[in-house]
């Protein structure tokens, strides 16, 4: 009974409401009847509405617009005297815009042409100024509106179109259709106006779809006009109108420049210390910079290449040469070929083609560039380009042609590269593009199934390891992806001589070559392409395999301190005793039923056994020298085992107790040059002391030692030891950083110099100095080359450095008053580029995955904990719920970052539940809330003009269509601070920087456009 009495009261009340809304608008349309029969003036009219529907009743409806109107046009031409009660309401405020547009764009008939007429005049009011400043529903009204009245000048266009063609030219008709483009073009040259269309546009998609209706027609009718200055400007019209929902990716002109210094730079990055990484993160990496800078594809093109043959040209002989050769002929080409197929790329693929057509004709004019490399190489290094480019559809087949044909006329006048000493020498590009699909063979070949006749995958490792074969499969398979498989390969190969059946003395010796060269190229790769190329991914199989266990626990490495008494150096004792005997006693190693993976690790045991005999006075040099032979004769992986841990213990000892143990580390890396040694001994001992000098080289430094007399044409380990001995690093840091930007570009060996001051002084340090190099630039051009030498540095570890430049640096200048005049321009101008540059390249890499293997494996113990640094409301859903349940239109006060209210922090980032427990989320978070409370407090200097400079650096690096874009954690209550700075006071910055993909993004948006 309660609920049917209740329902009944309801029903009741509406019919009630329904009633009095009716008479209401009856008794409105009377009094304008009276109004009208009475000749009342204007004033008088409006007099009397007020008294009888006082403010808050009808008057303040939009119907009255819309009643007026309709009074107004009831015969052929409007009536005058009701016309002029409406332009009062318009004048006096007592109609909003919105119900005005409305109440216009639902009158259809456009053959009565003095009333078309009259309601043009009508917008010509207001249209030129067109504003709503109240709740924020009441300005996605005026958007509505808006878009509703171009769809109805489209159609009033498009109806004289029609009208001329069917019945002659009209000058009536044609001052109509003037009159309704004239205000389509006034209405839409706004920016302002195409904003608040664009917002109605993605607040209602169906509507939108009049308006393309309308367009169709529109273009249709024009088609058949024969008034050639309208279709002009009717075409213009509907351009305007087409423009609208791109209005956001429409840039600035690009840049004046030629030279792009970060895209030097994260090439020589790249080239030098991340040759295994992944393409698809360097192609993403490479698509942010172009994006941010607005780089021509052209050039863009061309910066990759002369950062490649720069590359070339100063890369140490050897090994990184060989790593710099595959970079550029192997797997530049494969990154051209991802740009070329980028989903987001502005032009098409035949389009690319041509870009990179340009950028070799560019190239081709850097003569002394391209000989040098010619010269290093001792090869046309461009025509091999040329020629892999081709082959992956880079380049068409005549302008293949036509640049080599161009190169080959260049390099006849060009110094003489062929002499007699290196005539003969077969250039590295070449073996190089010769060795790729070899490394598929080998893999092939090693995937088989050898258990029964090993002997004939000797003969294919043995081939391996002459000369310079390995460097070049290594670098082949690391340029081309495939070296993570080539080392999965070989840990397995290394895992089959476990397996031990009765044997001969044969298939012993060929059983202890396959477990020595498959570990000593292992050891090789971990030293030249880092342990990640191995661990990174865990083994297929559910024990970890020998290799991967003495790698994490026995293996130094740059940066890694080994314990001498872990335990994994200590194995049964009965074990050991064994092996010192059989060290000690036998003229030379056996090698029948030996297992090696044991005996490996056993090897530091035993060491360290006969080290203390020595020290000790039982054993002799001669007996000590005796122990090393056997150890180094056979197999090379027991010298390496051995001085792994000798490397190990001699870090725990005082300068004067390391004679001994260094003596032995010399007496393993001296190969032994005897008639008794196994099959490719010569080729092992090559690999062997390549491993064992890179393992010593900072032990041996320590003590301003040699590890071995300097042979001449012996070079040293490259970008070892590169900082000065007795210099503070502060100083190293500043010095360099002049040098490079003096220079204008970033080599190799300065890449390497700065990852060693990074490791060294630890990311906020590093970060902290280079930005305060950046705050002593006073000139705007060359602060802002600091800035993208800045970036491309910072690439060294973008996610850590983010986080402390983000996290720490910023906050605390924005502050600390006493700072405030280091934000001054253009620094401060500069740090906030460099600011948003950091923090979109790592928000997107980071929210797919894209961290290289070189920032992974470092340890990072100098950042604290983000959770504890900025704490989190886990109070958060609750408070959200109730915020978006109230009136956003509610004024708000902002406090301080500590005590602030959930409302004043709310983001689009809330809404699509961004997880907040991340680090670089929750810093980007509190760096919004704190540039939104500066702007609340109304205190304006340096701080608040690097605040304006930060979040115009936003809009301009914007990518169109992008919701997962740093500006989701700006708070919405921001937005209405932002539009008070006259910079930011600008319709496109307002939709750049609001998240209009939501319906809270779209009303804010609204709400400050229209108030502009």
């Amino acid at each position: 009974m309660g609920l049917l009495f209740t329902l009944r009261v309801r029903t009741a009340k509406f019919l009630l409401f329904s009633s009095g809304f009716i008479m209401k608008v009856v008794n409105l349309k009377q009094s304008i009847l009276q109004a009208w029969k009475e000749r009342w003036s204007d004033y008088q009219w409006a007099i009397n509405i007020k008294k009888n529907f006082p403010k808050g009743a009808i008057w303040d409806f939009p119907n009255l617009s819309e009643a007026l109107m309709e009074q107004a046009m009831i015969g052929p031409s409007p009536n005058p005297l009701i016309l002029s009660y409406l332009k009062y309401a318009i004048s006096s405020q007592m109609v909003s815009y919105s119900s005005v547009l409305v109440a216009i764009s639902k009158f259809d008939d456009f053959s009565r042409e003095l009333c078309v007429k009259s309601l043009l005049e009508i917008m010509d009011m207001f249209c030129h100024r067109l504003s709503c400043h109240g709740k924020a529903e009441e300005c996605i009204g005026l958007c509505r509106a808006l878009m509703g009245v171009v769809v109805w000048l489209l159609k009033g266009c498009a109806w004289y179109c029609d009208h001329l063609r069917e019945l002659g030219p009209l000058t009536s008709t044609e001052a109509s259709l003037r009159g309704c483009q004239e205000r389509l073009n006034d209405l839409l040259v706004s920016t302002k106006n195409r904003a608040l269309v664009h917002i109605a546009r993605l607040e209602d998609q169906a509507s939108w779809t009049n308006v393309e209706q309308a367009l169709l027609q529109l273009a249709e009718s024009i088609s058949r006009l024969t008034i050639h200055t309208m279709t002009g400007n009717l075409e213009e019209c509907i351009s305007l109108v087409k423009s609208i929902p791109t209005m956001l990716s429409m840039r600035s002109d690009p840049p004046h420049h030629a030279s792009f210094p970060s895209v030097h730079a994260f090439i020589m990055l790249e080239g030098t210390m991340n040759l295994t990484g992944e393409t698809q993160p360097l192609v993403e990496q490479l698509m942010i910079i172009k994006r941010m800078q607005r780089i021509p594809a052209p050039l863009f093109v061309l910066e990759i290449w002369k950062a490649c043959f720069t590359g070339l040209i100063e890369s140490p002989e050897g090994t990184e040469e060989l790593k710099w050769t595959a970079f550029t002929f192997l797997k530049i080409p494969q990154v051209l070929l991802r740009l070329k197929k980028y989903p987001q790329v502005e032009k098409g693929q035949q389009d690319f083609m041509d870009d990179v057509n340009i950028a070799f004709e560019y190239l081709l004019k850097l003569t002394p560039l391209l000989d040098k490399a010619d010269q290093r190489c001792n090869c046309d290094c461009l025509s091999m380009l040329l020629q892999e480019c081709n082959k992956l559809g880079l380049l068409s087949d005549s302008n293949t042609t036509n640049l080599t044909s161009k190169r080959a006329e260049d390099r006849e006048y060009s110094p003489r590269m062929k002499t007699a000493e290196n005539a003969n020498i077969q250039p590295n590009p070449g073996l190089i593009l010769r060795a790729e699909p070899t490394v598929t063979n080998i893999l092939k070949t090693v995937d088989a199934d050898h258990s029964k006749s090993p002997e004939g995958l000797l003969g294919v490792l043995g081939h391996m390891l002459s000369g310079k074969s390995l460097d070049l499969l290594l670098a082949a398979a690391a340029a081309t992806g495939k070296l993570k498989s080539f080392a999965r390969k070989f840990i397995k190969l290394n895992e089959f001589p476990k397996h031990i059946s009765g044997e001969g003395s044969k298939s012993a010796s060929v059983r202890a070559l396959l477990f020595d060269i498959s570990f000593l190229m292992l050891c090789h790769v971990v030293q030249t392409y880092g342990s990640e190329v191995i661990l990174s991914d865990p083994s297929p199989s559910g024990e970890t395999p020998f290799f991967e266990t003495w790698l994490q626990t026995c293996m130094p490495e740059e940066g890694k301190t080994l314990n001498p008494d872990h335990p994994c150096f200590r194995p049964e004792s009965g074990k050991v005793e064994s092996l010192v005997a059989l060290l000690n006693n036998s003229s030379e190693m056996k090698l029948v039923q030996m297992k090696w993976h044991e005996i490996c690790l056993s090897t530091p045991a035993a060491i360290l056994e006969v080290l203390n005999a020595w020290e000790n006075g039982v054993l002799t040099v001669e007996a000590v020298q005796k122990i090393t032979d056997n150890i180094k004769g056979k197999v090379c992986s027991m010298a390496i085992c051995a001085v792994a841990w000798l490397v190990a213990h001699v870090r725990m000892l005082g300068l004067d107790e390391r004679e001994k143990p260094q003596t032995m580390i010399r007496q393993l890396m001296t190969p032994l040059y005897g008639e008794n040694t196994l099959q490719f001994y010569n080729e092992r001992v090559v690999i062997m002391s390549s491993i064992l000098e890179h393992m010593c080289a900072d032990v041996f430094q320590q003590t301003g030692l040699a590890l071995r007399p300097p042979m001449e044409g012996q070079e040293p380990i490259p970008y070892r030891n590169l900082l000065p001995a007795k210099e503070p690093i502060h100083e190293s840091l500043s010095k360099q950083f002049r040098l490079v930007l003096g220079k204008g570009w970033v080599d190799s060996h300065a890449l390497h110099l700065f990852e060693s001051l990074l490791h060294m002084g630890g990311v906020f340090w590093f970060t902290n100095n280079l930005v305060k190099e950046l705050l002593k630039e006073t000139r705007k051009e060359w602060a802002t080359r600091v800035v993208e030498l800045l970036y491309s540095i910072f690439c060294l570890d973008t996610q850590q450095i983010t986080l402390t430049l983000l996290g720490h640096i910023l906050p605390n200048l924005l502050t600390d008053s006493a700072r405030w005049h280091s934000l001054a321009d253009p620094p401060g101008k500069a740090l906030a580029k460099l600011s948003v540059w950091c923090a979109l390249s790592s928000f997107s890499t980071h929210h797919k995955g894209q961290a290289s293997a070189r920032q992974r494996k470092r340890q990072r113990e100098d950042i604290e904990d983000y959770s504890s640094l900025f704490p989190l409301d886990d109070t958060q859903p609750s408070k959200l719920m109730r915020l978006l349940s109230s009136n956003e239109d509610e004024p708000v006060v902002l406090s301080s970052p500590g005590d602030r209210s959930m409302s004043t922090s709310l983001s689009a980032s809330q809404l699509h539940t961004v997880n907040m427990r991340d680090p670089l989320n929750r810093v980007l978070a509190n760096l919004f809330l704190l540039i939104s409370s500066i702007l609340a407090s109304r205190t304006a200097g340096p701080h608040t003009q690097f605040v304006q400079s930060f979040m115009e650096e936003c809009v301009e690096c914007l990518e169109q269509g992008s919701r997962a874009s740093i500006l989701q954690f700006m708070p919405f209550t921001m937005v209405s601070e932002l539009v008070k700075l006259p910079a930011l006071a600008k319709p496109k910055v307002v939709l750049g920087i609001t998240d209009l993909s939501l319906p809270l993004g779209r009303r804010v948006a609204a709400k400050s456009i229209s108030a502009l």
